[in-house]
């Protein structure tokens, strides 16, 4: 890889990281007035010749951030939208949390929605 490039495309970050203080937010990733990806990426993907990164949820860019995927793959969670088949009452992941759901089966409640058979106390095995 050329360093000089590299070395220029993060310059150009910063000069354009600081043109863009105070400006408000333009709405999601990839609309009008708000281009896909980060300027990091951006710069990143010019310096490399890398092909431009898609807006968010699209393309080679998934929904979410890194962090929140990372999240969601340790939690087993669908913080980000990448992982829908972990998302609350789906047959991976049932209503509720396991404490709820524990409780539920403990005293015959339906707190958590995951055993709506249970009413009035009935214990569920």
């Amino acid at each position: 890889m050329n360093s000089k490039l590299i070395l220029a495309a993060l310059a150009g970050l910063s000069v354009a990281a600081c043109s863009n203080m105070g400006r408000e937010m333009a709405g999601r990733d990839g609309a009008p007035g708000n281009p896909p990806s980060t300027a990091t990426q951006r710069a990143f993907d010019a310096a490399t010749g890398s092909p431009r990164t898609s807006p968010d949820g699209t393309g080679n860019n998934p929904t979410g951030t890194a962090a929140e995927r990372a999240f969601d793959r340790a939690a087993g969670t669908n913080t980000s939208g990448a992982y829908p088949s972990q998302s609350d009452g789906t047959r991976a992941n049932p209503p509720g949390t396991a404490a709820s759901r524990a409780y539920d089966r403990a005293t015959g409640s339906n707190t958590s929605g995951a055993y709506p058979a249970n009413s009035g106390g009935v214990r569920q095995r």
